[in-house]
């Protein structure tokens, strides 16, 4: 048991991380490259960076002493159906020297790991997107939203940055002179926060920037939307409580009503002080006021520590977890 070691990797879409953790809950290694989601980046790229990451977790570790591993990601079940993607990484996890097998898990399950042992409970992640994932067994069980740009992810930081475009259109077409907010927008779409002396050469120059660009670039008007909320401007303020109550709802879902499991804090809008993160933990209290709330941390370890907890000589689980994950 001393010289057991297992591998744990959270890869996104920006970064792919890796730890190397002994049974005792000390990490022996991390490693870290860039954005390994073979969705969005392709399997072969994806495969190099997970290589990229093992190989600077396993630096100063024999990879002999790696007996499981796990990696998390999202999009896994594509990954799982689709040979070509699971040979790529199969082979980058040869080229590490690692012999032994591993798991693929969605991200939101390791996101839910990240914040709590118990084995069932509800993992809340808003990011660029937003999902909602029960989980059973420490299995995702039943999953709400999570349908992309196009058809879902309320709440999530496309969302914010679609709407505050949304406002600035319709203070346009009113006639209305922009506020704190749409000047921001404004500024960082088309260089300037001045309206046009006619405004609907404004409308129509915001409309093209944003069409210019991909969809989900959208997002990164988020942090204006936070930034403005936070200094109480009117209709950021307002953008969050939406925001909040669109991921409390698509939380209630599957969620019972009155049920005590844990629920995880996920994503960036969440797992920072944020005036989003402090609604929705207002949402979560009214809605399941008994709910230990907890928010996700290093998914990587937490990725670990699900390979070793399927192992016999990890008799106490929880144990492992508090060790890695100690609630202040």
């Amino acid at each position: 048991m001393p010289d057991t070691v297992v591998v744990g990797l959270d890869v996104g879409g920006t970064s792919t991380r890796a730890t190397a953790l002994a049974l005792t809950g000390e990490r022996v290694g991390t490693g870290r490259a860039g954005g390994g989601n073979p969705t969005s980046h392709g399997a072969e790229r994806a495969a190099t960076e997970l290589l990229t990451a093992l190989r600077g977790a396993l630096a100063d570790v024999d990879p002999t002493r790696v007996v499981a591993g796990t990696i998390g990601l999202a999009g896994a079940a594509r990954l799982l159906a689709d040979p070509a993607g699971r040979a790529a990484f199969d082979q980058a996890w040869h080229d590490a020297g690692l012999r032994c097998p591993y798991a693929v898990h969605g991200d939101a399950l390791v996101a839910y790991a990240s914040g709590t042992a118990a084995p069932d409970g509800t993992v809340l992640i808003a990011g660029t997107g937003a999902i909602t994932a029960q989980v059973h067994d420490l299995r995702l069980d039943r999953i709400a939203d999570g349908h992309g740009w196009l058809l879902g992810d309320a709440g999530s930081g496309f969302w914010l940055g679609r709407e505050s475009v949304r406002r600035l259109l319709a203070d346009l077409d009113a006639g209305h002179t922009p506020g704190r907010l749409a000047t921001a927008v404004l500024t960082e779409l088309l260089g300037t926060g001045q309206v046009a002396a006619r405004p609907r050469d404004t409308v129509d120059a915001t409309v093209q920037a944003v069409t210019r660009r991909a969809p989900i670039d959208l997002a990164r008007l988020a942090p204006l939307v936070v930034t403005a909320a936070d200094d109480g401007e009117p209709v950021a303020v307002a953008l969050i409580a939406e925001a909040a109550a669109h991921l409390a709802e698509s939380v209630s879902r599957i969620r019972p009503a009155g049920a005590v499991t844990p629920i995880v804090l996920g994503g960036g809008l969440l797992t920072t002080d944020t005036p989003l993160a402090t609604a929705v933990r207002t949402e979560i209290a009214r809605h399941w006021p008994d709910a230990p709330l907890r928010t996700a941390g290093d998914g990587a370890a937490a990725a670990a520590w699900l390979a070793a907890r399927e192992l016999p000589e990890v008799t106490d689980p929880a144990a492992l977890h508090a060790r890695l994950f100690p609630i202040p």
